[in-house]
């Protein structure tokens, strides 16, 4: 789609200056000059390595990076060098002829779904990695989805096709089945003894052959034969997306659509997101490397192509529309952050207006995320180090204008989501749509002198992590990490241990409560002599049960003054803090009424203390007496499956005491006919069946189901469970 400079620098040949300039993180100046693309696809799909591949085709690196060893560009977190996978966002900058090129190389866990939607959020388009000897995974169909609600512009790139068990045929059948018929190859591979050795431009009908220093051959006769087919479906593919409404018919007639009439539709069309074409490429042998320079740079659109998401003032009002301008107002967004032990607070900003420059002065805002732990916030900061971020690699910048991605480093509050904006027109950006966290994982100091340290460092974990939500449970006194899943927990936990936290997990107890199953009467007689003043308290209660939710009752029936009006109140505050301190298994006591129907009390002896302990007493008497009922927490659960996954979903639900509420048909606008279907299930399942529910619904439906919880009541415990649950 551009010419040959392009296809130069893909091979190596872009010339000592453009490689001095790649080195240095020189600034662009023109958005127009900038591309932002993001690479998602399912973990292993190869996005690092390709990342890797055309680093070095554009001369920025000498030799490729290893996954094993840790030495890649993107990967630098050490959870991402021990899991063997990308665990965080990291932004790549190529410099491809006079245009910059962002590539934001996001994980394809399902763990780390928060940083994949923060490279969409920084992004202008996104490129699908979807690897030939794995194909397309129902995660990565679900992603396609999510990006055709956001109108992004994509493309697919089908990598490591230079594997012995590579199926590019295959694979390429499989996405147009799953994104829809708008996914379509500009190029054809070429083979060779059976290995893909360079692509033939369908456009073109010109060869590129991996790794040689020649210009492109053209296709011989027979190359042209055996592509015609697909040349014919492109074509008329592009023409199906022309804003001419002429190029059909002289198409059809017969008549030959000069190249430039073609590639121009092709360009607008993937730009608008409404056509999206295929590559195959290899990060070993260098195929199609150089045409995929050309389509990040040629098709994709500029950050000016794109609109802003919405802006307000700091008290909501709308703000805008704001234009990609270096001379608007400032406006960028933080997509990630990290806590580096030299540079403090390390903020990849997304500029969607004006000009950031050294030595500003700019307001942090952030709102919207309390329910996180992420309170509202405002703070005006100096911009004292303004970097170009080359993975963990920082090389200072003295500006970067709107559409660029840069670092700011050593900020005192920022967090991820924060907006950055002029100190005399603060901003603030709405924030993007962060994924629940549903994994419950409780931890303490591993001695009782770490739990400061703890206390200290989780916070500033939890500050750059807005999928991480932190609880203090009222009711269990547990500190629970709610996370995206076991991998994510794995990436927490290292980061409180590098920060010399000595932590571990403990099992997660579930907040139960008690009540009355049965009305008792019982007597407290708090009685005690030991020279001097004494304690003297006696009550006599009546419990009964109330219905779930109905809380508690005091009701003071005493006649005769048998327990003086002024001792009543104490009687209460000691069946209260029992209540709290539960009369079973140690949970609290809910929906009880208790009713005081007589008692004694001693003229010298009898004091607040005495009534009290007498109240508490009463209540354990009557619970010995009685028969005490634990209720667990139960939540309404929606879960949304493609309907393949439907049945093994319900029948792991009756596993875990759900009850069935309803089943209701989701409805998507999708471009793709053949999308799957989904389904909404509504069941009612307790919260101990839910804790690693998270993991398993993934693994039950290949990474493609998703679900949300509210609580809802409490209701009784199996006995079998309620037993566990006393003696553990």
């Amino acid at each position: 789609m551009v010419g040959k400079g392009t296809q130069e620098a893909a091979k190596g040949r872009g010339g000592a200056e453009q490689r001095r300039a790649s080195a240095s993180g020189a600034p662009a100046s023109d958005p127009a000059k900038i591309r932002n693309v993001a690479l998602v696809g399912r973990s292993g799909a190869g996005k690092t390595l390709l990342t890797e591949a055309l680093l070095m085709a554009t001369g920025a690196i000498t030799r490729l990076g290893s996954i094993e060893a840790g030495s890649t560009v993107s990967d630098s977190d050490p959870s991402e060098v021990r899991q063997q996978r990308s665990v965080a966002l990291s932004v790549v900058p190529l410099t491809v002829g006079d245009l910059k090129v962002n590539l934001l190389d996001t994980p394809g866990y399902a763990d780390f779904i928060g940083e994949m939607r923060a490279g969409l959020r920084a992004a202008d388009a996104a490129l699908f990695v979807v690897s030939a000897v794995d194909g397309v995974d129902a995660a990565t169909t679900a992603l396609w989805a999510e990006c055709e609600r956001i109108g992004m512009p994509r493309a697919v790139v089908i990598s490591r096709v230079d594997h012995p068990r590579a199926g590019y045929d295959a694979v390429l059948a499989a996405c147009r089945e799953n994104f829809g018929t708008g996914v379509l190859p500009l190029y054809v591979p070429v083979r060779s003894g059976g290995a893909i050795t360079g692509l033939l431009g369908l456009l073109s009908g010109t060869v590129s052959e991996a790794g040689a220093a020649a210009a492109p051959r053209p296709a011989t006769e027979a190359e042209l034969l055996d592509s015609e087919a697909a040349r014919s479906t492109l074509i008329e593919g592009i023409i199906a997306e022309s804003e001419d409404e002429t190029l059909l018919d002289r198409y059809l007639g017969g008549a030959d659509i000069a190249l430039d009439t073609l590639t121009a539709d092709l360009e607008i069309a993937v730009a608008r997101g409404s056509f999206y074409p295929v590559l195959a490429t290899s990060a070993e042998t260098g195929v199609g490397l150089a045409e995929l320079l050309e389509l990040l740079t040629g098709a994709f659109p500029s950050p000016l192509e794109r609109l802003l998401p919405p802006v307000t003032g700091l008290a909501g009002e709308l703000v805008g529309p704001l234009a990609c301008d270096p001379a608007g107002p400032l406006v960028g967004e933080v997509v990630r952050t990290t806590i580096d032990s030299f540079l403090g607070r390390v903020c990849l900003v997304r500029l969607f207006s004006g000009t950031l420059r050294e030595d500003s002065i700019v307001h942090i805002g952030g709102h919207g995320l309390a329910d996180r732990g992420h309170q509202d916030h405002d703070s005006d900061e100096r911009v004292t180090h303004l970097q170009s971020p080359l993975g963990a690699t920082l090389r200072p910048v003295p500006f970067s204008v709107a559409g660029d991605i840069c670092a700011l480093t050593r900020l005192t509050d920022a967090e991820t989501g924060d907006t950055v904006s002029d100190r005399e027109h603060p901003l603030l950006v709405q924030a993007w749509e962060m994924p629940e966290p549903l994994m419950p994982v409780a931890v303490q100091g591993e001695a009782h002198s770490d739990e400061d340290a703890l206390a200290k460092n989780l916070g500033k974990v939890a500050a750059v992590d807005p999928t991480l939500r932190v609880e203090r449970n009222a009711e269990t006194h547990q500190l629970v990490l709610w996370c995206m899943g076991e991998a994510h927990a794995e990436v927490v936990l290292d980061r409180l241990r590098a920060q010399g936290v000595h932590v571990q997990t403990v099992d997660v107890i579930t907040p139960l409560r008690e009540t009355f199953a049965t009305p008792v009467a019982a007597r407290g007689r708090y009685v005690k002599q030991s020279g001097g003043h004494g304690q003297f308290g006696i009550c006599d209660i009546e419990v009964e049960p109330l219905e779930r939710g109905a809380g508690f009752e005091f009701v003071n029936k005493v006649v005769g003054g048998v327990v003086p009006g002024h001792y009543i109140e104490s009687v209460e505050k000691g069946v209260r803090a029992q209540m709290a301190r539960g009369v079973a298994a140690a949970f609290p006591v809910v929906d009880i009424r208790v009713t005081l129907v007589g008692g004694k009390a001693h003229s010298v002896d009898s004091s607040d203390a005495a009534f009290q302990s007498a109240g508490a007493l009463a209540l354990r008497e009557a619970a010995a007496a009685g028969r005490i009922q634990l209720l667990e927490p139960v939540s309404a659960v929606t879960i949304t499956v493609p309907d393949a996954y439907v049945g093994p979903v319900m029948t792991d639900l009756s596993t875990r005491r759900g009850h069935m509420t309803g089943t209701t048909s989701v409805a998507e606008e999708s471009s793709n006919p053949g999308a799957d279907e989904r389904t909404e299930i509504n069941a009612e399942i307790p919260d101990a069946e839910l804790l690693r529910y998270a993991i398993e619904l993934r693994a039950l439906t290949a990474g493609s189901g998703t679900f949300r919880r509210r609580y809802l009541r409490h209701e009784p415990v199996p006995a079998k469970v309620a037993s566990a649950a006393v003696h553990a």
